[in-house]
């Protein structure tokens, strides 16, 4: 399982470079967004050790990865607007 969840980890990680390196290589050069990179990296970390726990908590399990979902949507959202925008 550990083995997997590396490999998920790693490919998350070369996906984000790889968008931060499109981003870069468009018309105009747009700054670099290592916090929320590594915000994202963060979440993706949590959604997968929430993944892994026993999953009777009352529910309140599953809302957290719902919840940290939606960060993950928002923060990927917000570099979007960053790139575009030149933020």
């Amino acid at each position: 399982m550990v083995e997997k969840d590396s490999s998920r980890r790693d490919l998350l990680r070369l996906a984000a470079i790889g968008a931060a390196v499109t981003a870069l290589s468009s018309k105009e050069a747009v700054a670099y967004q290592g916090n929320m990179e590594r915000a994202l990296e963060s979440l993706h970390a949590a959604l997968d050790s929430l993944q892994q726990a026993t999953p009777d908590k009352g529910g309140h399990r599953e809302h957290a990865m719902d919840l940290i979902r939606q960060a993950i949507r928002q923060t990927e959202a917000g570099i979007r607007f960053a790139n575009e925008h030149g933020g």
